[in-house]
């Protein structure tokens, strides 16, 4: 099973239940497909499973795509997409994350993808710093093109860590997640796309909705949100699925 079904964030914080929006739905910029096409799943890429020591226990591995061509130039510079998991792949097994939506789907994308496991009850600022600095020194990254996306958990992740550190991403692509609208500003130049369903039980679409509102309102001129009106928890099947998006994302630079 792609991604994960639970979300819940232990910290006190805890993912709107499906509340009513308290501002207007933005619009749906995406085309959703009909409802019985078929996704068909590439098949699994290769992973090798890293070490890396982010100063505490929250992060110790993660998984690392190196895409075609990686090694034929040794200048080559390559874009970056660090993906954040959800709360049902916590812990130690990281064989988990080789199924896990995007990793499921990025064999023949031409980017690194790299994909941390956290291995306690949520993602920790700290550890992902280190984790930041670790990657950019590990591998011929194209610093203007770091991308950071997630699910669930993670997709509340993404909204929190580039609210807090934009200058290290050129793009976000969160999922299922929620953001502070009150940190909007801090990203109102970034370009973002934003997925979510509307019968989501485990976070409310208003998470998304309304960081959406508030970066429109700021004037951020680089908004895009798809809002499916099926699909449970589960918007990242869908969305990872969407030849645009990684035409989307890879155009974008800092």
């Amino acid at each position: 099973m792609l991604g994960l079904l639970a979300c819940s964030k232990s910290s006190g914080v805890t993912p709107d239940p499906v509340t009513p929006p308290t501002t207007t739905p933005p619009e749906d910029t995406t085309k959703q497909p009909p409802k019985d096409t078929a996704i068909v799943l590439p098949a699994p890429a290769t992973f090798t499973v890293e070490a890396v020591n982010t100063n505490g226990p929250n992060i110790t591995q993660y998984l690392l795509y190196l895409p075609d061509g990686y090694n034929n130039d040794p200048a080559a510079k390559w874009p970056v997409v660090i993906y954040l998991h959800g709360q049902g792949e916590m812990g130690t097994d990281i064989s988990v994350l080789r199924n896990s939506s995007l990793p499921r789907m990025v064999k023949g994308k031409p980017f690194i993808l790299v994909v941390p496991q956290c291995t306690a009850i949520w993602w920790n600022m700290d550890a992902l710093e280190a984790f930041y600095k670790v990657v950019l020194s590990r591998y011929r990254i194209d610093a203007g093109r770091i991308y950071l996306t997630g699910i669930s958990m993670g997709g509340i992740q993404t909204w929190d860590w580039a609210e807090k550190y934009p200058a290290h991403f050129a793009a976000i692509m969160p999922i299922a997640g929620n953001g502070d609208v009150k940190l909007a500003a801090n990203i109102r130049n970034m370009p973002v796309w934003a997925f979510h369903s509307a019968d989501d039980p485990r976070v409310g679409v208003a998470g998304s909705r309304n960081i959406i509102n508030a970066l429109r309102e700021l004037g951020n001129p680089n908004v895009k949100y798809t809002e499916y009106a099926t699909g449970g928890h589960d918007a990242w099947t869908r969305a990872y699925s969407t030849t645009e998006l990684y035409t989307w994302l890879l155009a974008q630079k800092k």
